[in-house]
């Protein structure tokens, strides 16, 4: 079978990313960006990864060479002519992602995919442009995209059922792991994730503990890669606010997605993290690094109460058939790197216990924040279980 021509639009970390990744499955691809500096930098990147992974003993020389030779790097949209496929990996404003997709609908064939990497749109809006709205569908990969394991595919209202087979076909035979996510706020990952932000900064913000604290039980004791403070340091303050901003908004102001005036503040003061050189974190050479209190009874009360609220917004997503419990588990292993799936985590728990948590919770603050998922309490009324 020959394989197609796949467009990527947007030279960034992401769109070269995404480009390498088609290029190493053995399609031609072309990278378009219209500032030329954009082009050499993600053209001096990857030769510089493909020499990494030369040195490593993981590519061959011959390899590395082919899948180099496979990217045209360009300026101008037209040589996406003769693409299957191409994905789109610009600026997250809806106005520009209008005027490039009518202007690529009018450059490539009737059968041609256009996909966008978006995080936080509606796919169902940008397709309302197109001539043939049917060609459009959601492919958001997670960064760095040629590490990352996962990619949710997304059909927009509009989507034909042959497109989005056909899309995740693709994307499967690049060795992705693929979820098939509801056009919705946020899709599976930064739907289901706001609560392990945003409920760690409402702990921090009672006085409950520290930032190291709350990093610690949920590194140490949760099993959490990262700790919330550190992954938000690492993402970027300023990115990670204005996906909350934008998913609080898109759930009609859902008080469970409200933004914390503490990201706001470190965001307003230009303290975004590692690339700024402080965050919640000093990150100057001579900084000291802050000492978590180990008290254990502390870390279980932080745990569980991010944990739990974590697991209502997975059954949330369930219960409003974003995802099947399958691919909501498998996204946030996969593309966040939970410790555990959520659901299946909730099992182990116990549902009653979770949701009993919750009850305490929502009883205590009398914020729509903590309500339950309604699929908990069924759940928890006839003794189910998710797996």
């Amino acid at each position: 079978m020959s394989k197609i021509k796949v467009g990527v639009l947007g030279a960034g970390t992401m769109g070269a990313g995404i480009a390498q990744v088609a290029a190493q499955s053995g399609h031609k691809v072309v990278l378009v960006d219209v500032n030329q500096e954009a082009i050499n930098t993600a053209k001096e990147k990857l030769l510089k990864i493909i020499e990494r992974l030369i040195e490593k003993g993981k590519w061959t020389q011959d390899f590395g060479d082919e899948v180099f030779g496979r990217i045209l790097f360009s300026n101008e949209v037209e040589d996406f002519k003769g693409a299957g496929l191409i994905i789109e990996a610009i600026v997250e404003n809806i106005d520009i992602k209008h005027s490039v997709f009518s202007k690529l609908e009018s450059i490539v064939d009737e059968d041609c995919i256009l996909a966008s990497n978006t995080s936080s749109l509606s796919i169902a809006a940008i397709g309302s442009i197109l001539k043939n709205p049917r060609r459009v569908i959601g492919i958001h990969f997670f960064n760095p995209a040629p590490l990352m394991p996962l990619a949710e595919i997304i059909p927009a209202v509009q989507t034909s059922d042959e497109v989005k087979d056909q899309a995740r076909q693709i994307i499967d035979s690049w060795e992705k792991v693929t979820v098939l996510a509801k056009d919705t706020p946020g899709f599976i990952v930064n739907r289901v994730a706001r609560p392990f932000y945003g409920e760690a900064l409402r702990i921090y913000e009672e006085g409950i503990a520290d930032f190291a604290t709350i990093d610690w039980a949920m590194k140490e004791l949760g099993g959490f890669r990262m700790g919330p403070f550190t992954l938000m340091d690492y993402i970027g303050n300023d990115v990670n606010y204005t996906v909350t901003e934008t998913v609080f908004k898109a759930f009609y102001y859902d008080p469970r997605y409200k933004p914390s005036f503490t990201q706001k503040r470190h965001s307003e003061a230009g303290y975004y993290g590692r690339k700024s050189g402080r965050g919640y974190y000093d990150y100057s050479e001579n900084a000291k690094a802050v000492e978590p209190n180990k008290d254990e009874e502390l870390g279980k009360e932080i745990l569980n109460r991010i944990l739990v609220m974590l697991i209502n917004e997975a059954a949330d997503a369930l219960f409003l058939n974003v995802a099947s419990k399958e691919d909501i588990d498998l996204a946030m292993t996969k593309g966040v790197n939970y410790p555990k799936g959520l659901l299946r985590w909730a099992d182990e728990i116990g549902l009653d216990n979770v949701l009993n948590q919750l009850k305490d919770l929502f009883e205590e603050y009398g914020e729509d924040r903590y309500r339950p998922s309604p699929m908990l309490k069924r759940m928890v009324k006839k003794q189910q279980n998710f797996f």
